[in-house]
């Protein structure tokens, strides 16, 4: 009896190793470093990363039209989201471990009554969130991204809902040229905006 049971077990484990290989293989891309919300396609796009609005809100920096003669390069609210793992490791060590992603949401000024791009609320005159304007990411990863100081930059688009599921990398132009520039020794981030990031 037992020499007839072995070849049944052992056809059993062969099965179960070809189905667990054939499920990773249909599996998305992801990113190596353990729990990064950074999944990729074969072509190497980014996917819109999922429930970032759950995540770590560190701020909202604004320089709307209305303060830059109508022509403001980012006019609307940027709001940034960072998962709570990377916002601790970044508070220790001033950097960002690898995986990290950074999503930032763009909302419009709230239809504007002022000539600098404000209006009045009953809290008083001010600047206020509107709608949905597009979405920006960046992950770390040091070796896909070596070229652009480790960060790579992504935009699903800049207009309302719905927004693109993928996105290719934009070219250094576009966007990490301006933060190698000017944020390089601060991990590439515009800490300066964030009093979280800031550690004050």
């Amino acid at each position: 009896m037992q020499t007839k049971e072995y070849p049944i077990a052992i056809l059993t484990g062969i099965a179960l190793i070809g189905a667990s290989v054939a499920l990773f293989r249909t599996q998305p891309v992801v990113a190596q470093t353990q729990g990064s919300a950074a999944v990729f396609t074969p072509d190497g796009k980014l996917e819109l990363p999922k429930g970032f609005r759950r995540w770590v809100f560190v701020g909202a920096p604004l320089t709307p039209n209305g303060l830059n003669n109508g022509e403001a390069g980012f006019p609307e609210f940027h709001h940034v989201y960072i998962q709570a793992q990377n916002v601790d490791a970044h508070l220790k060590t001033g950097q960002f471990p690898e995986g990290t992603v950074i999503v930032k949401e763009l909302t419009r000024v709230l239809n504007p009554t002022f000539p600098d791009g404000s209006r009045n609320e009953p809290s008083g005159r001010g600047f206020f969130n509107g709608e949905f304007n597009g979405i920006d990411a960046t992950v770390k990863q040091s070796k896909r991204f070596a070229k652009t100081n480790g960060w790579g930059f992504f935009t699903f688009g800049h207009h309302p809902l719905p927004y693109e599921q993928t996105a290719a990398e934009s070219p250094a132009t576009v966007c990490a040229n301006c933060h190698m520039a000017n944020v390089a020794k601060t991990d590439m981030t515009w800490v300066q905006f964030y009093p979280l990031l800031r550690g004050k």
